[in-house]
């Protein structure tokens, strides 16, 4: 295994772990380090997806074994969140879109990410509503779509949809985009079958590495997890690695 193969296994364990436990799968972060590689578009696209799905899935067994997951929450979402999502990843933006696109999605997943590690501390205490099932179904389709054709999971722009609108408690929230991030994962990496040839070889270290980091997150996330400063942390590195894809 080369140096770059083992200094990128690293960055994504970590990414893996940092993200999981907040109920993530880590897509944005992953786009993130590709792109500061030097990584083509459809390279970053459809190994975010295959990372992304690992980790969502290891995070929606440990979030089900925990018993935190609601099925009543999770399944509009992803109704025309997993068909979106599957048109999303069929669609390949040429480097001059992509690239600015992808930086945009970071800087608004870094602010995002920043309000809703200041907005939980607030909110958690606050009762939770259930999703109108038409409001729930237009968020799905839309971030679906979004993400699928990023390359991103979507779960980062789901989580805080979910908690400005009070329809879960901060970890119900978690456990729902796990969900989400898997299925849509799923369908946007089948969408976009056509790049499949653009994966990197060194995807199987990858894969075992975000699998380490997702499970040592997820598993301190469904029990323990104060996550603050983790989300703060992170907010800053998708800002910062967002602007550098934009200029």
């Amino acid at each position: 295994m080369d140096s770059p193969t083992i200094l990128l296994s690293i960055a994504f364990l970590i990414t893996a772990m940092v993200y999981a436990a907040v109920g993530q799968a880590g897509a944005s972060g992953y786009i993130a380090i590709l792109g500061l590689a030097g990584f083509s578009p459809l390279a970053m696209k459809t190994t975010a997806l295959s990372l992304n799905l690992l980790v969502a899935a290891i995070g929606t067994a440990l979030f089900l074994r925990a018993g935190r997951l609601s099925w009543r929450n999770v399944w509009p979402f992803a109704l025309l969140g997993f068909p979106f999502s599957m048109l999303g990843g069929a669609l390949h933006l040429p480097e001059s879109i992509y690239f600015p696109l992808v930086g945009a999605v970071l800087i608004l997943s870094g602010f995002q990410m920043a309000r809703t590690a200041l907005f939980d501390t607030r909110m958690e205490a606050e009762a939770p509503v259930t999703p109108p099932f038409t409001a729930a179904l237009a968020v799905g389709a839309v971030i679906g779509f979004v993400s699928g054709t990023t390359g991103t999971g979507g779960g980062v722009f789901l989580a805080p949809v979910i908690l400005t609108m009070r329809w879960a408690t901060a970890r119900q929230a978690a456990a729902t985009t796990a969900v989400y991030n898997l299925m849509n994962s799923c369908a946007a990496l089948l969408g976009a079958y056509a790049a499949w040839g653009h994966i990197p070889s060194a995807l199987p270290a990858w894969l075992v590495a975000v699998a380490v980091g997702g499970t040592i997150g997820a598993y301190i996330g469904s029990r323990y997890l104060s996550d603050l400063w983790l989300r703060g942390i992170l907010s800053i590195l998708l800002f910062m690695s967002g602007v550098k894809l934009v200029w």
